[in-house]
């Protein structure tokens, strides 16, 4: 009889620090693999930082952009881009001009 007590302490003392183990093992595998666990923090900060070269890109452009409109404003035209824009459109070329001809796809 003192036996079927001592076993069944061990046992109850057994199971509970195995259920504690299976908790924290449950916790512990979704904070790394989870939705909002470390792997998914890192996609998130590679998707941030994909995202931020992007801006960057688009933000350059814009700036380029920007600097040739101002430079086809009335009061402050540059001849020069005149030129490229209208040799450009209308295919003009002065005879001494070496043409190159690229064929498109």
């Amino acid at each position: 009889m003192v036996i079927r007590t001592r076993l069944r302490r061990f046992l109850q003392g057994l199971v509970l620090y195995l259920g504690a183990a299976a908790l924290i093992g449950y916790f512990a595998f979704h904070a790394y693999h989870g939705n909002h666990g470390i792997v998914a923090k890192r996609a998130f900060e590679q998707e941030a930082a994909a995202l931020a070269r992007e801006r960057d890109a688009v933000h350059a452009e814009r700036t380029e952009w920007e600097r040739r409109i101002a430079l086809l404003q009335p009061e402050s035209l540059d001849p020069d881009l005149v030129e490229e824009l209208a040799r450009r459109d209308l295919f003009f070329g002065l005879p001494n001009d070496l043409v190159v001809l690229v064929p498109t796809r």
